[in-house]
């Protein structure tokens, strides 16, 4: 689903489906007829009327397609929980505490359908992009949809409560908050396509750590930081060694608390993962965002928040 949703975003094919139908949807056209309806509909909204006025058929199959994976994958893993979950529920084989867990997994995989839509909403008004608002609210719910899930699978495997050192654990916290923030701030980039401009590192263009246009883009200055692709960008790569910063001493100082063997696979996956990130971070840029290293990375965020997601459970229960 990540995989296909930062490709869907990256070919710009989330707008291709201007409507919603729940069951309907799930079939694509199936021939010509149906093929030039679903591209007539789409021709009524701003992306095709100022962007892609050049398309023909074949373009909009093109994009069509990834726009429609993407969906049906939705409603896949909706069935892949459901199902299950109402068999274990009707046979009686949960505890109230999975229930519970289970209901809010539901409602958050809701939640993040909803989003989806009121995401796609946004580029069919004026504006033929999605909200990078709101593109964030749908990547991040995702990814928190995600954590949620593998630590409620972690519960399950892990049913006894040792004894846990606070501090150590309020550091990971403090790591995972900084995390979603990196995490957010992508969603920004992606949004904005800010990862199109200043394609060097260390430092921005023209070799400079902050550029002028970080805070000349927007008025009032603080709507760069949030609006502006320049400022944007700014923030998600100097975040980024705040994550490295804060891994590497959750890394260091669990290595110094005599770790189990599963704390001690937890800190080293985040030690490797925070690095392979950072480096496909720097990748994605200098190489001006090709689709297979935009979507490397952003698996990569995944993979770097289940490490983070493992390694506070260890150290938590």
């Amino acid at each position: 689903m990540v995989v296909v949703g930062g490709i869907t975003r990256l070919t710009h094919s989330g707008l291709s489906i201007s409507n919603y139908k729940l069951i309907s949807g799930t079939i694509p056209p199936m021939n010509e007829v149906e093929w030039q309806e679903a591209f007539e509909l789409y021709k009524q909204y701003p992306e095709y009327q100022k962007l892609n006025n050049h398309f023909d058929l074949q373009d909009f199959k093109d994009i069509y397609f990834w726009e429609w994976l993407h969906r049906v994958i939705g409603r896949l893993i909706g069935m892949v929980f459901l199902i299950p979950f109402l068999y274990f529920l009707i046979t009686k084989q949960l505890t109230k505490s999975t229930i519970k867990k289970s209901v809010v997994l539901l409602a958050m995989g809701g939640f993040q359908g909803f989003l989806g839509w009121y995401m796609v909403k946004s580029g069919l008004v004026d504006r033929p992009d999605v909200s990078h608002f709101r593109l964030a609210a749908h990547l991040t719910t995702a990814f928190i949809t995600f954590a949620y899930t593998f630590w409620v699978a972690l519960d399950l495997m892990f049913p006894n409560r040792k004894t846990i050192d606070i501090k150590f654990r309020n550091l990971i916290r403090i790591g995972l908050a900084v995390l979603l923030l990196q995490i957010i701030y992508g969603a920004f980039v992606a949004g904005l396509d800010a990862g199109f401009i200043h394609n060097f590192w260390p430092f921005m263009s023209e070799g400079k750590f902050i550029h002028e246009t970080v805070y000349i883009e927007q008025s009032p200055v603080l709507k760069n930081f949030i609006e502006g692709k320049s400022g944007v960008q700014f923030v998600h790569r100097t975040v980024a060694y705040f994550v490295v910063a804060i891994i590497i001493m959750i890394w260091y100082k669990g290595k110094r608390l005599q770790p189990t063997s599963y704390q001690n696979r937890s800190l080293d996956a985040l030690f490797v993962m925070v690095g392979l990130q950072f480096l496909l971070g720097v990748l994605t840029l200098i190489y001006h965002v090709p689709v297979w290293l935009g979507v490397a990375h952003q698996i990569g965020a995944f993979f770097l928040l289940a490490a983070m997601t493992f390694t506070l459970h260890r150290f938590t229960k």
